[in-house]
């Protein structure tokens, strides 16, 4: 199902000359040096690099959390560099999707409710429609029979669909993703990309995934290296534009 949204002629996401600085003068870290980067709309790929390398800036500011000291970014077409914060969290609430290393599910919800607290942060009702999208997206997800299960009561796996549900419950045309299978074993973990790749290319949206695991890297449309804020040639010797 393609978001009703996202031109399939668009990038999901285009990086021009983008420049991270932290501090200043002599106290100067660049987490990220003149990245420029084009990503397909239907594009699954992957980003390796040692830590510190400036991954996880990379994907903050593509998802619109982190402003870019310098340098151009745009999501499905859309400059989202000179939008204010107001204009700039519904953009990010409504177009990019989150699953972070970390899960963050809220403890005191429900799976069900995880997803659709999603609709509530936009000031959206959760109507018999919310309700169906996420009863949906729990039964793709193989958790349909655990809407109503807390947190503390599913297993690492089962927190991390929740976590992809929650990501595509508002049907964006980005989706970031951080360490999905840093805390799952070989056979989890390939559960997770399966399905992850698996949703993606089902709703045509693109995502970007950051990874340290080797084991994960054959579900990649493309592969990209980044060493100290600076995007080497991807790994099938194409250019990173």
């Amino acid at each position: 199902m393609k978001p009703k949204h996202m031109d399939t002629n668009i990038p999901a996401l285009q990086l021009d000359k983008v420049r991270k600085v932290y501090g200043t003068d002599d106290q100067e870290v660049v987490a990220l040096d003149d990245v420029s980067l084009t990503v397909g709309s239907d594009e699954m790929m992957l980003l390796v690099g040692p830590s510190g390398s400036g991954k996880t800036t990379l994907l903050t500011v593509a998802g619109a959390l982190l402003r870019p000291t310098s340098g151009s970014v745009r999501v499905g077409g859309v400059e989202i560099t000179d939008l204010g914060d107001r204009q700039l969290a519904e953009f990010r609430r409504d177009q990019v999707g989150f699953v972070f290393q970390s899960v963050n599910l809220v403890p005191f919800l429900t799976a069900r409710e995880n997803l659709l607290v999603v609709r509530q942060f936009g000031g959206s009702r959760i109507d018999a429609a919310a309700k169906q999208r996420a009863d949906q997206l729990l039964d793709e997800l193989g958790l349909g029979g655990r809407g109503a299960s807390l947190p503390s009561q599913l297993s690492g796996g089962q927190k991390q669909r929740v976590a992809i549900g929650r990501a595509l419950m508002n049907d964006p045309s980005l989706v970031l993703v951080d360490e999905p299978t840093s805390a799952l074993d070989s056979e989890l973990g390939k559960q997770v990309m399966d399905l992850l790749r698996r949703e993606i290319k089902g709703r045509g949206v693109a995502a970007i995934i950051v990874t340290h695991d080797d084991r994960v890297l054959e579900y990649a449309d493309r592969i990209v290296r980044i060493v100290d804020g600076a995007l080497e040639t991807a790994a099938d010797g194409s250019s990173t534009d």
